[in-house]
């Protein structure tokens, strides 16, 4: 019987055709939660319930409708008729009181486990047995089914900042925010011509989004006049700018300026999670401070908890570490679907050990860096 099927974008693809057994291309997020008082002891229970007994939407209804073959040309998403939701909402209890530290354990084993891509890629976990009688979420989806920001904002329409608030429906209740003039509607049936067709539009979608990465760089380089050019071209451009001292330059960060590091190694598909907490307006002080967003002082914190890390074992390189920086590209009146991702270069000053002076050396701020770069690329960039 042939299904309704919405064909992958170009960057869900792309992210569908990066997963591999070590390199898992599935987002998480962990959420601590404390209850209410007076809340009744089996509260846990019943949201979980509660969760259980609703109904589920698209997209998160939606399975692969090729799974045993990630790179098939007609790959889409269609609903799962077998959709079973004991197996996506689950519920696990750490030795109470558990504290920071032994909840990073359960969550790092199930950071480390990829998504069953038979099934809809996505899982929800409810952890309690947290001290003071707090729980958590931890929540675990596939970059090609929803990218950071689009989740944000489906996460932030289920929460509420008051405690006897309980219309909010949880986040597989609410379907994502449409984008319908780029979600093709095919045929499964539709035959061979038909995935030839297919397979030729997503061809074209990435050349419009190679075209518009092409363009970005051009207007921060100056020197690359359009998407036209040979790649030797693009990359002798884009290495003279990296190369040049004149001030138009000079902030400009790329990947051939990353030193040797002991953290660049191959990796496995263990993964490692833990926390740390910080008050949110001591973070806002800094940032008024130094006019700063949220972001720059996350990075001035990370550039620094490296710098001391290595520098403990001996393995500080002397140029500064360079962070890749996932950048939402959408309009403003964009509100969500689908990837609409690109990245940016930064310095984290790991060289430096003052921190004011890291800050203003090498600029962790990526907004003077990057601007140029990100808002020439577009709708489908990073392909």
């Amino acid at each position: 019987m042939s299904q309704t099927a919405r064909r992958l974008g170009p960057q869900d693809m792309f992210f569908l055709y990066s997963e591999s057994s070590t390199t898992m291309m599935h987002v998480g997020a962990l959420m601590p939660f404390t209850p209410p008082s007076g809340a009744p002891p089996d509260l846990l229970r019943q949201l979980v319930d509660e969760s259980k007994a609703s109904e589920v939407v698209e997209p998160w209804s939606l399975r692969l409708s090729h799974p045993e073959l990630l790179y098939h040309p007609t790959q889409s998403w269609v609903v799962d008729d077998n959709f079973d939701l004991d197996y996506h909402v689950r519920r696990s209890a750490l030795a109470s009181p558990g504290d920071e530290r032994e909840l990073g354990i359960p969550v790092s084993r199930l950071h480390s486990h990829a998504l069953d891509l038979r099934r809809p890629p996505w899982e929800v976990h409810f952890i309690e047995g947290l001290e003071g009688g707090r729980f958590a979420i931890y929540i675990k989806m596939h970059h090609s089914l929803i990218d950071g920001y689009t989740g944000q904002k489906m996460l932030a329409r289920s929460l509420s900042t008051d405690p006897h608030d309980t219309t909010h429906p949880l986040f597989f209740n609410i379907p994502t925010p449409g984008r319908s003039p780029a979600d093709t509607q095919d045929s499964v049936g539709g035959g061979l011509i038909a995935g030839a067709g297919n397979v030729l539009d997503g061809l074209g979608d990435v050349v419009r989004g190679l075209g518009g990465l092409v363009s970005g760089v051009g207007s921060v380089l100056g020197s690359v006049a359009g998407a036209g050019r040979s790649t030797f071209e693009l990359t002798k451009a884009l290495v003279n700018a990296q190369l040049r001292s004149d001030h138009e330059y000079r902030n400009l960060v790329g990947s051939v300026q990353a030193p040797h590091c002991i953290l660049n190694t191959r990796i496995s598909r263990n993964r490692r999670f833990a926390t740390q907490q910080y008050p949110l307006d001591r973070l806002k002080a800094i940032g008024a401070q130094y006019d700063a967003t949220i972001n720059d002082v996350a990075l001035a914190i990370i550039g620094g908890g490296l710098r001391r890390f290595l520098d403990e074992l001996g393995e500080l390189p002397n140029k500064s570490l360079i962070v890749v920086l996932p950048v939402n590209v959408r309009p403003k009146d964009d509100e969500g679907g689908g990837n609409a991702v690109a990245t940016i270069l930064a310095t984290l000053g790991t060289d430096v050990a003052d921190p004011v002076q890291r800050w203003r050396r090498h600029g962790v701020n990526p907004r003077g860096q990057g601007s140029a770069e990100v808002h020439g690329q577009g709708r489908d960039p990073g392909l």
